[in-house]
């Protein structure tokens, strides 16, 4: 990490010795993450196994948080939270994201893992205004995935997660991502950092699904039931397919669209570039309207 120290008076009468501590009344540095410290750590954490990953994580990053969607990585994840041996109490909560065109499957299994870790908070986002599907269709019209699948993805995965993020006020966040998924997840690190500055945290990103399935086995881990159908990584039911033994991991996630990610992971969609545009421009019409009335105003008095 590097530091950038911001003096002031605080500084030199709260700190006389030159350092500040969490305790201190001095301000204390910026502390972010360069490139050639983002890629030491990456390699250094590459050597570990991602229980020991997961004790750094947790001795290195305030508001941590998980994000799952109940797939097999994710649900690995949560049991070695869930267990890890450890002095420092792993009190990570979990975010889930209800678009509400999940499997009634992955609905179940949110059941289950609440049963089999009680000790686990889950925070639950729908859709912003909306309840049921019924409430996203009428706001936004019957299989928008079809007709605007960015605005889709925007507005049933991109703004619920960027709401959670912002309401809990995360700070970095456990992802079940990893490199043998395929699609854009082949060169993935441990620890990335995206164009919010928000940490993602990918702790088996070097494990192969035949060593997550070992792992969820050995620990009887609650899953999904379409795994027994040819599933390999479940989203929303209108955008899923089961897969070959040959095909990628991911392969039946947007089958035929040329598609791998919903947007969460990806960089800002146009749809979000397109909604940061009209409030920019909505800003620029009011402060040309308020300027507009001041010198009437001057100009009458």
């Amino acid at each position: 990490m590097a530091f950038r120290q911001r003096s002031s008076s605080s500084d030199r009468d709260g700190a006389e010795s030159g350092y500040a501590s969490g305790s201190s009344t001095a301000s204390l540095p910026d502390v972010y993450f360069t490139r050639p410290h983002l890629k030491f750590v990456n390699a250094q954490l590459n050597r570990l196994e991602p229980q020991e990953v997961l004790k750094w994580c947790l001795t290195s990053f305030p508001q941590l948080y998980q994000t799952s969607a109940f797939g097999l990585t994710g649900l690995a994840i949560m049991d070695m939270v869930a267990n890890i041996d450890f002095p420092i109490n792993p009190d990570i909560e979990c975010i889930f994201l209800d678009t509400l065109y999940h499997f009634p499957q992955t609905m179940d299994l949110v059941e289950k893992v609440k049963q089999r870790y009680p000790q686990l908070k889950l925070h639950i986002y729908k859709p912003q205004g909306c309840e049921t599907t019924a409430d996203f269709e009428t706001k936004f019209g019957e299989k928008l995935w079809e007709t605007d699948d960015e605005r889709y993805d925007f507005l049933a995965k991109v703004e619920p997660a960027q709401r959670a993020y912002r309401e809990l006020d995360v700070k970095a966040v456990l992802t079940g991502r990893r490199k043998t998924q395929g699609g854009k997840r082949g060169d993935i690190d441990i620890v990335e950092v995206d164009d919010a500055g928000l940490i993602k945290l990918n702790p088996l990103a070097n494990w192969s699904f035949k060593q997550v399935q070992a792992y969820i086995k050995e620990h009887d881990v609650p899953t999904n039931d379409l795994l027994d159908q040819g599933y390999r990584s479940v989203g929303d039911w209108h955008s899923t397919q089961p897969v070959t033994d040959s095909e990628d991991e991911r392969a039946g996630r947007w089958k035929g669209k040329g598609k791998t990610e919903c947007g969460i992971h990806n960089k800002r969609s146009r749809y979000a570039m397109f909604l940061q545009e009209q409030e920019e421009q909505r800003q620029r019409e009011l402060s040309e309207a308020i300027s507009k009335g001041l010198n009437i105003s001057a100009v009458g008095s």
